[in-house]
């Protein structure tokens, strides 16, 4: 059964993060990033609780991060492996990515 999720953003001056909350738990996941330069956002890290690893909610996040980053016109460097990873297997999403 897949676990439902709620994304939201928490955005501010020098960065912010995307947490998926994860319905009937205490468990959230997150992807944090910061700021580097006008239209540019790093994105540092991504992680979920390790007991819903492979549910699917990380790639929930970096999509969120992807449509945010079309809707708005910014651009995104993926420090975190995780969103590296996913833009490797997402060559769709090359025009959101620094350096497609």
């Amino acid at each position: 059964m897949a676990l439902k999720t709620h994304i939201h953003r928490e955005d501010g001056a020098q960065g912010g993060r995307y947490i998926a909350t994860i319905e009937g738990t205490a468990g959230e996941g997150k992807l944090v990033y910061r700021r580097s330069a006008p239209g540019i956002v790093i994105a540092n890290h991504t992680g979920v609780p390790p007991a819903f690893q492979g549910q699917g909610i990380a790639a929930q996040l970096v999509e969120r991060l992807v449509a945010d980053a079309q809707a708005e016109g910014f651009k995104i460097i993926p420090a975190c492996s995780y969103v590296a990873a996913q833009k490797r297997r997402h060559p769709e999403w090359a025009s959101v990515f620094v350096n497609g």
